[in-house]
């Protein structure tokens, strides 16, 4: 590990990677998408032609994001300040979490009090054990011990995150060590299935796991993160690989889509025989094999440094926008969890139709990427910006011509 340097660590910012904003904000968009209820656009997200999906997108990107916002921290400060940036992380993303769990609890409640609708909220996310008996309840949500699987990704996203000054740690004498540590902890905890409880003080005594199982989701986490810093090599640019990326890609869609598997029973057979290696709980090794091999190809696609990420007005426009969604991502996500229960009343209330369909999910891409700029714009502290001088102010006020102040 790198010794703390005994000058201030620079001011500026890291440059930022245009392939990690742009695959970031599109996997903000998935997201959204798949969390629409009723949503008919869900049909056609990657996830239904594949065995990963946005939230591998979320995740990888999420390590690569990390290693550049805390790497340079603990390179450059050493590893208890770089443990503190890190913890200083996991506590925003921890109220971040108690936050939207309370808000869409909120919205919910309200929308089944008005009356107005056929359809139960509330207990459309399995929040009644909650009101029922909130005591215990909201001592397991403030624990982590009681998550809701509508509320799983960030609980998950923390505890990753507390991870990292270990790593870090292990590191510091070899890299090859940290990522063998992740790897056995990816193995041993997909194969004893150990996970943290999701229910621990019900009264029922439920044996239900946290959805995404932080230990095993680590394994695509630190991947990216390692290919960022270094730790792994990038992979080479030749036609071998890139063969070899789309023949997984493509025979991965007659096991993925629906469509295709529910028609022949011998692939229902093998979905169900062999489950564990595409669980999404345990995050299954093919999983894993499937996404990589789309990182891949996308990679390749986007060109050296993201140079296919420039071209015309349109496309450098286009690019942008979903850039600033990817580089606002936890805020864009925390409102799209919100913004997707109230986007899915209105097809609760109109119907699915095409029309609709493209009014609801444009609408929400609208207002995600409006939070996103509003948030870009908040986070550069405008009220900081130099003002006029009083001396240049010509106003004056209306009463008795007395300067305005």
């Amino acid at each position: 590990m790198s010794n703390p340097v005994s000058s201030p660590i620079s001011a500026a910012k890291p440059a930022r990677d245009p392939r990690l904003d742009f695959f970031r904000g599109l996997g903000m968009y998935i997201i959204l998408i798949a969390h629409i209820s009723g949503n008919p656009w869900t049909l056609w997200i990657p996830a239904r032609f594949g065995f990963s999906d946005a939230t591998e997108i979320f995740v990888f990107c999420s390590g690569m994001a990390s290693a550049i916002a805390f790497g340079a921290v603990f390179r450059k400060a050493g590893w208890i300040m770089g443990a503190l940036r890190t913890m200083h992380r996991v506590w925003q993303v921890y109220w971040a979490h108690i936050g939207l769990f309370f808000a869409i609890l909120l919205a919910m409640v309200a929308l089944d009090l008005t009356g107005w609708f056929n359809k139960d909220y509330v207990g459309s996310l399995n929040l009644y054990p909650f009101l029922n008996d909130p005591g215990p309840n909201l001592v397991g949500l403030m624990t982590l011990t009681y998550v809701p699987n509508y509320f799983d990704i960030l609980p998950m996203y923390l505890v990753i995150l507390a991870m990292l000054p270990l790593v870090m740690g292990l590191a510091g004498f070899h890299p090859n060590l940290a990522m063998g540590f992740c790897v056995i902890l990816w193995l041993t905890a997909s194969v004893t299935g150990f996970g943290f409880p999701a229910e621990y003080w019900f009264s029922s005594g439920s044996s239900r796991q946290w959805f995404f199982n932080p230990l095993t989701w680590q394994l695509v986490f630190f991947t990216g993160f390692a290919f960022m810093l270094g730790w792994l090599p990038a992979p080479p640019v030749n036609r071998g690989l890139i063969i070899l990326a789309v023949v997984i890609v493509l025979a991965t869609i007659p096991f993925a889509w629906f469509r295709i598997y529910r028609e022949f029973e011998f692939i229902r057979d093998w979905r169900d025989e062999w489950n564990f290696l595409i669980t999404k709980t345990d995050f299954g090794i093919l999983r894993y094999v499937h996404f990589l091999s789309l990182a891949y190809l996308a990679w390749i696609a986007a060109g050296p440094n993201g140079s296919r990420l420039h071209g015309g007005a349109a496309w450098t426009a286009i690019v942008g926008v979903i850039r600033k969604v990817g580089q606002q991502s936890l805020a864009v996500f925390m409102t799209s969890m919100l913004l997707a229960r109230l986007l899915g009343v209105l097809f609760d209330e109109f119907g699915r139709g095409p029309f609709i369909a493209v009014s609801v999910n444009l609408t929400g891409a609208v207002i995600i990427t409006g939070v996103a700029y509003f948030v870009s714009y908040i986070k550069r502290q405008p009220w900081r910006q130099p003002v006029r001088p009083a001396a240049d102010v010509k106003e004056h006020s209306p009463i008795s011509g007395v300067r305005s102040f």
